[in-house]
């Protein structure tokens, strides 16, 4: 047997050089126009998902751009990203690239602000790259993957302390209507860092009212300065066509940067609800069956093929880390949405409404969050000593704090021992001066886990039985009594 190691993977999709698009014959036959469909007849060699060249009679009109969503014999339907409006069937013409979507790659995305469909929107040139690379992508060989094993620091507390994020991770953010997600999303964004190894990030917005989208843009502006991100924005009144398109380019930008230039790239994609909510649109014009809640049976697979695009390979510097935001529609954890995104992923950092009436930002709820990949990529070496030890020792002392809230609900708070009343005291710390920061405060690990043992100390050192004697001797005053 041999004992070469094996070669890394290659990237999901071929590259190929960037040469102007040569398109065949054109397809005159378009016999029916309604809404954004558009019917060709007597077409052959077309697949789903084929991009299209729709080229309008008049001379003067610019082309317009669709994707094949049903074949059925010789003929084809295909969504017009930009409406069928002002089309005739007998002028406009149809030619079919053979080929998913294509995009330019590399480091001309760093620092650009793009619509939905790749385009430029901040007054610069067109992206372009050395070579282009379908947005079809494939998720990696499980073969070559490597076990994710560093972190990337967000500088929020509630997530770098007890669900840590670590690179090559997909790590989804729950949340509903009237809370601040994309607000932490952009916050994200903006300040994750790989601890002074290069790393960008890639902010796919999906749906986006306008005034959101300028929210979004503006939080991000001096990271987009300084070269280190890529904006793609797709507003609601976009075609729902594109919405689907957006994060599969997100996702083909970020892999050559993480697997081709080396760098660890974070991919945000916000919000995947609205996504799923395209995908069903889309299904439901194909005339497909439909599955549980009116969306598609392959939603599934579909958000498989996203959320699997991420990780590290062995023997190639980079990484790509996943964060999806979607809303829970009626906060319901169950609906499909975010059920299958938590079979996919590797745990969730769930935001509540109990936590934002209190004005807690960002609201996250403890208990409920979880980070599977999280001791991978803590301790010493990588965060700090007891990182790990530290996160456990806190939830449990929120689980028992939620208990004895629970009780003094019952029998009243002068019902309770003085030790329950500790926890009630850790618990009202924990919120208030951990988990509640500022919506612009970057804060370093250091300061995050000195606020972590800060909020200990209120216990008494017989209470905190998930800690070493070595780090207690390290971080507690052996002089102070037992009593918190």
């Amino acid at each position: 047997m041999s004992t070469e190691p094996a070669e890394p993977a290659e990237p999901a999709e071929p590259a190929e050089p960037a040469e102007p698009l040569r398109l065949p014959l054109r397809h005159r036959d378009v016999s029916r126009l309604r809404g954004p469909l558009l019917v060709v007849k007597a077409v052959g060699g077309i697949g789903w998902d084929d991009y299209a060249v729709v080229r309008p009679g008049a001379h003067d009109e610019p082309d317009r751009h669709g994707v094949v969503l049903e074949v059925n014999r010789d003929i084809a339907v295909v969504q017009v990203l930009e409406g069928t409006e002002g089309l005739r069937p007998g002028s406009t013409s149809v030619q079919f690239t053979g080929h998913p979507f294509r995009v330019p790659v590399g480091r001309g995305w760093l620092g650009r602000v793009c619509n939905g469909r790749g385009e430029a929107i901040d007054g610069g040139p067109p992206v372009t790259g050395p070579v282009t690379r379908s947005v079809t992508g494939s998720p990696l060989n499980p073969t070559h993957r490597e076990p994710p094993s560093e972190p990337v620091l967000t500088g929020i507390s509630a997530i770098d302390a007890l669900t840590t994020l670590v690179r090559g991770q997909k790590l989804p953010i729950f949340s509903g209507a009237g809370l601040p997600h994309l607000e932490l999303a952009a916050q994200l964004a903006a300040q994750a860092s790989a601890g002074g190894e290069p790393f960008s990030v890639v902010f796919a917005g999906l749906g986006l009212t306008h005034p959101d989208a300028d929210t979004v843009r503006g939080t991000l502006e001096a990271r987009l300065g300084s070269g280190e991100l890529v904006l793609l924005l797709n507003t609601a009144d976009d075609p729902v066509v594109e919405r689907i398109l957006t994060p599969r380019i997100a996702l083909t930008v970020a892999e050559h940067l993480a697997f081709v230039e080396g760098r660890h790239v974070m991919v945000v994609l916000a919000d995947m609800t609205s996504y799923a909510e395209a995908v069903r649109e889309v299904s439901s014009a194909r005339g497909e069956l439909p599955g549980r809640r009116a969306y598609p049976g392959y939603l599934y697979s579909d958000l498989a093929s996203l959320y699997e695009r991420c990780g590290r390979i062995s023997g190639v510097a980079g990484s790509v880390t996943v964060v999806p935001v979607l809303t829970m529609p009626a906060w319901d954890i169950t609906h499909p949405v975010p059920d299958l995104t938590g079979y996919i992923t590797e745990g969730q950092v769930v935001l509540t409404r109990e936590a934002h009436a209190r004005g807690t930002y960002p609201p996250v709820d403890p208990l409920s969050s979880l980070s599977r990949l999280m001791r991978r990529g803590v301790g010493e070496g990588r965060t700090q000593a007891g990182h790990a030890e530290v996160a456990a020792q806190l939830l449990a002392a929120l689980a028992r704090a939620r208990q004895v809230r629970e009780l003094a609900e019952i029998v009243g708070a002068d019902g309770i021992s003085p030790a329950d009343g500790l926890y009630l005291r850790l618990e009202e710390a924990f919120e208030h001066s951990l988990v509640d920061q500022g919506r612009r405060e970057l804060r370093t690990l250091d300061q995050t886990l000195g606020l972590c043992w800060d909020v200990l100390r209120i216990l008494p050192r017989r209470e905190l039985t998930m800690l070493s004697t070595a780090l207690l001797d390290e971080h507690l005053d052996p002089a102070a009594p037992d009593g918190g």
